[in-house]
């Protein structure tokens, strides 16, 4: 018994020898999409034969340019902030004039809104 449990600590102890081996391979492929159209025929008996689409797939290489080219990011650099609080100012102030008692409960923020949706328009936003 002794004797089994030193050969397993033994095992434990020691790697395995094909498990110790690293590989890395670097390896890229590049692929090009092919579509080839068939068009639709008649055949000896008349009937109509529908065209169909053939697609494959071939390897290439890669010639160091591994991502499609991409357009750069352009950022939009309107601001329509001023436009907005001074819209939002002016409608929640129309809204609070023409209201009167309990509709200002709803006219001041529905003027606020509109008001900023207005200026921000105005503002070039």
């Amino acid at each position: 018994m002794k004797l089994q449990s030193i050969l397993l600590s033994t095992l434990l102890l020691f790697p395995v020898a094909a498990g110790a081996e690293e590989r890395v391979f670097s390896e890229s492929y590049c692929y090009e999409n092919v579509e080839r159209y068939i068009p639709g025929y008649y055949d000896s008996n008349g009937y109509y034969v529908s065209g169909r689409l053939e697609k494959s797939r071939r390897q290439v290489r890669c010639n160091g340019n591994y991502h499609a080219p991409q357009k750069p990011h352009q950022t939009d650099s309107n601001s329509c902030i001023e436009g907005g609080i001074l819209g939002g100012i002016l409608g929640g102030g129309a809204g609070a004039a023409a209201s009167r008692g309990d509709g200002r409960l709803w006219a001041i923020p529905l003027g606020i809104v509109g008001g900023a949706l207005v200026g921000c328009q105005v503002d070039g936003g």
